[in-house]
């Protein structure tokens, strides 16, 4: 945790509510996203209890599972939540919009919207992807070998929701969003990073109910309960309270497997109470849920938000494409490549969402500033000089009075925002000077602009500041640039897995394994390990076919 963010909970816990850790909104919100509240059985992560989803706040739809140890009822579960969201992606699919043709692109349609899940915490999200997992690869109704066939749509919702969890672990992106992520990135409370994933704890500081303040709220969130002992505000994300297991939850199922067992119109009414019972402990996270997006709604949208969506509706648009061609679902374990190119986009994401924010938000760019990463004033002069050579070229020198500590040594390159300027503009710093005799520390800062000005001798008008202007610049680049290129699948070495998906002819013949990697380049220490070539006298053996992945908790509901 930054200074800037230990300060601002040290005041939350001072002052009784819950810290600005942000001035403007830096997630995108949908006009209509599909809220999703789901609930599990106790101490079966995979086996869901129920869930409320849907877009309008007053009329969510209801999906239970009334016995989750039964195979059917938990896949007529995931056929309900299919019949709910898969229409909501075709139709999303179907609006599309042109992109006009650049020097390195043609025209192309792309999505004009994409479907926004949100889901009431971390636990939840992964929960998506526990399904996606679990569903993606389930053979259906139409597979007459199928040993337990589920219904046509489940595997295509388990594709999807795969797809947005893996899009989750990009920075930044906003198709599937848990509340207490968006509410701790805009908020910063007295209570610990695990306390803040109880969604009801967290508004409890954010937004304290009248008489209390943000501790009492959120302990009252956390333990108060009601005259029948249960939680006032149950976790439902997707934990169950075992308070009401025990007492409420299991009598219930037992009087519908005992309803089931006899037969008769007692099933219904079992199933009803289920139903109940469930819902009531659904609603109060579902509330909360929306209650956390009225609240971020209140704040302005940040500036870079719009562009960010619009690699979110790329990714939605490219997702659709490969299921409306056919292609397979997506694989449970990456090949080299994938995985690389994975890696290499979420840290080229990650400093991107870094500096974007920081540019966007004043509270965000002073915690750049408290680290040395940027330094902001006031210019006190402003020297015209030009660069050496057959056609000199601007490069005025600037002197900025600030407060800052450059953590820089001369040489280092920095940045400034231009406004209406398409990219940051370059500029070296010269020299970092004290100033004494004030009654705070302050730096004299000379910078020497090397871009952004056009290409005449005389810099166009508004690239050099003025004696008076405030302006900031930082040490980080604004747009975050993607590393070098990857070698193409088929050119993949041996060491890390050969050419992913390549067939293998039975007699193929490659390098023996490494030493002390038993099995050959499966088993080998990944992309660090070593890669000594066999020795010529080595006899060439067969290439070990790929074990299959090995069976795993997950891959069972």
């Amino acid at each position: 945790m930054s200074v800037m963010g230990t300060l601002a909970r040290a005041e939350a816990v001072a002052g009784g509510r819950a810290v600005a850790a942000a001035t403007v909104r830096h997630r995108y919100l949908a006009d209509r996203p599909v809220v999703f509240v789901p609930l599990t059985t106790a101490g079966e992560s995979g086996a869901p209890l129920g869930a409320l989803i849907g877009t309008e706040r007053e009329a969510p739809t209801l999906l239970v599972v009334p016995q989750p140890l039964d195979r059917e009822l938990r896949f007529g579960f995931f056929a309900g939540l299919a019949g709910v969201l898969l229409p909501l992606l075709d139709a999303y699919g179907d609006a599309v919009e042109v992109e006009p043709a650049t020097r390195n692109r043609e025209e192309t349609e792309v999505c004009a919207d994409a479907l926004q899940l949100v889901v009431p915490n971390s636990a939840a999200l992964e929960f998506v992807r526990l399904v996606g997992r679990s569903t993606r690869f389930l053979r259906t109704v139409e597979d007459p070998e199928a040993p337990h066939p589920v219904p046509v749509p489940v595997p295509l919702l388990g594709r999807w929701l795969t797809h947005y969890a893996e899009r989750a672990r990009t920075p930044g992106s906003a198709l599937l969003v848990a509340m207490t992520d968006l509410l701790t990135r805009h908020w910063a409370t007295g209570q610990s990073a695990m306390e803040d994933q109880h969604l009801g704890a967290l508004l409890g500081w954010i937004d304290p109910a009248p008489g209390l303040d943000g501790g009492s709220a959120a302990a009252r969130a956390q333990t108060g309960r009601g005259p029948d002992g249960l939680l006032l505000s149950p976790p439902a994300g997707p934990a169950t309270d075992p308070v009401f297991d025990n007492r409420v939850l299991a009598p219930a199922m037992a009087r519908y497997d005992e309803a089931r067992a006899e037969g008769g119109g007692a099933v219904a009414k079992a199933e009803a109470e289920v139903r109940r019972l469930v819902g009531s402990q659904l609603r109060p996270t579902w509330d909360d849920v929306w209650r956390g997006l009225d609240l971020l709604r209140e704040l302005p949208e940040a500036a870079h938000v719009a562009e960010r969506w619009k690699r979110d509706r790329w990714s939605f648009t490219g997702h659709r494409d490969r299921i409306r061609a056919g292609e397979p679902p997506q694989p449970k374990r990456d090949d080299a490549i994938t995985a690389a190119q994975k890696l290499a986009g979420r840290e080229t994401a990650q400093a991107r969402l870094s500096a974007q924010e920081a540019l966007d938000d004043p509270l965000a760019m002073a915690a750049r500033r408290l680290a040395g990463e940027a330094f902001a004033g006031e210019v006190v002069a402003v020297e015209m000089a030009y660069s050496e050579g057959r056609r000199p070229m601007p490069r005025p020198l600037v002197t900025v009075a600030t407060g800052d500590v450059p953590q820089a040594e001369p040489g280092a390159k920095a940045y400034r925002a231009v406004p209406e300027a398409k990219s940051a503009q370059g500029s070296e710093l010269v020299a970092v000077e004290g100033v004494e005799g004030g009654p705070f520390p302050e730096w004299l800062v000379t910078v020497r602009l090397t871009g952004g000005m056009g290409s005449g001798r005389t810099p166009k008008e508004g690239s050099v500041p003025e004696p008076g202007d405030r302006v900031c610049f930082t040490f980080f680049e604004h747009d975050a640039r993607s590393g070098p290129a990857l070698p193409d699948p088929e050119a993949t070495p041996w060491t890390h897995g050969g050419p992913p998906g390549a067939a293998r002819a039975p007699g193929d013949l490659t390098a023996p394994p490494q030493q002390g990697a038993p099995g050959g380049p499966a088993d080998s220490g990944g992309p660090g390990a070593p890669s000594t070539p066999a020795p010529a006298s080595a006899p060439a053996v067969p290439r070990p076919a790929d074990a299959p992945d090995p069976v795993t908790a997950e891959d069972y509901l």
